[in-house]
């Protein structure tokens, strides 16, 4: 989830906004069938994202279309929420921009909460990777936790690089932090144990723990939002930290001296998904269609360092600014991809054991 001027230079911004208003003013091809309403109503993240979509898709769309597009913020999970839509008939989103883990909270029992949206042959979507699609979901946002390091406490010794450095305190001093929570921070112990990135699932919950072990007297603070990361990172109260990536880059647009360690970043993807039985579907599957353009989603970076699906972004992007994107192909060939089902399958007893683990 980051945000503008991340580093970025006037010259990269101008050509980027350039793209951006080249894309919004291309004349739209695509044409909504059977829609039952001329509103559809879109679950996303809030803050930046809202305005973002607003204006390089929710606007553009209605302006192509007629059909207006409303972004609302909601839970991080939304799962409850949409359970209570579609089981009641009375939806207050049509669609829902969600992680691959609740997808599959929401279409893994007999009852599916979410529509098949069918676009798989639609031409603008087949040219997306198989890796952010889904039968229930087409992705839109790729999210990465990395490393992020302050670089005056490095200045003039070796930096971190990966994540055995930052399990390596007697080497890489300096203050610590670690989320206190056990999504990504299994996969990042197993990384510094030397796994690669191929090997991390299944997890071995018990290397995993053990290597934890060796670090837990070593760290300062166990963190629990984004935006405590940011404040420590900008204020310097830690020096090391695995966090999103965008929380990093924020603290840096921001002006701390913070470096990011994209190596072995841990990634996920965010997705637009559409409720089962909304009246509104086809204007979802349309929208859908209409976001997943490569042109609009360059135009993104105009707002935040968009994690876009669609190779063919990078073409209109710059190159020191598609730097920033955590699917900028360096950056997503060198992560692993967050193994969606397995903490489907074991959140509730990792969760158990990590929270024992804090308290020892």
């Amino acid at each position: 989830m980051s945000i503008l001027n991340q580093g970025w230079s006037r010259r990269q911004l101008l050509k980027t906004t350039a793209i951006a208003g080249a894309a919004l003013a291309a004349p739209a091809v695509w044409t909504p069938s059977r829609a039952q309403s001329k509103r559809i109503v879109v679950r996303d993240d809030g803050g930046i994202y809202t305005k973002a979509y607003g204006a390089v898709f929710y606007k553009p769309f209605q302006e192509a279309t007629g059909i207006e597009v409303v972004g609302v913020q909601a839970n991080a999970e939304p799962t409850a929420q949409i359970r209570s839509m579609v089981d009641a008939g009375s939806y207050t989103w049509d669609m829902a921009k969600i992680s691959q883990p609740a997808i599959l909270m929401l279409t893994s029992g007999d009852k599916k909460y979410l529509e098949p949206h069918g676009l798989e042959s639609d031409p603008v979507i087949a040219t997306m990777p198989k890796q952010y699609m889904s039968e229930y979901g087409v992705g839109n946002n790729v999210y990465t936790t990395v490393l992020a390091y302050r670089t005056d406490v490095f200045e003039g010794r070796e930096a971190p690089k990966s994540w055995a450095d930052f399990y390596n305190a007697e080497s890489f001093e300096g203050r610590r932090a670690l989320r206190k929570h056990p999504f990504d921070t299994i996969e990042q112990a197993l990384l510094a144990d030397g796994l690669s990135t191929k090997e991390v699932y299944p997890c071995d919950i018990d290397r995993a723990f053990k290597k934890l072990d060796t670090i837990k007297q070593n760290i300062d603070v166990f963190w629990t939002s984004g935006a405590q990361v940011e404040q420590m990172l900008t204020s310097g109260e830690v020096d090391l930290i695995p966090t999103w990536v965008s929380r990093a880059q924020s603290a840096r647009a921001g002006g701390a001296p913070v470096g990011i360690v994209w190596d072995q970043n841990i990634w996920g993807l965010d997705s637009w998904s559409i409720l089962a039985g909304t009246p509104n579907a086809d204007a979802c599957r349309e929208f859908t269609k209409f976001a997943s353009d490569a042109k609009r989603q360059a135009a993104l970076m105009e707002y935040f360092a968009a994690g876009v699906t669609q190779p063919a972004a990078f073409d209109m992007i710059d190159p020191k600014v598609a730097q920033d994107s955590p699917t900028f192909p360096n950056n997503i060939e060198s992560g692993v991809q967050i193994d969606a089902k397995y903490w489907l399958d074991n959140q509730a007893a990792v969760i158990e054991r990590y929270n024992s683990w804090l308290l020892t």
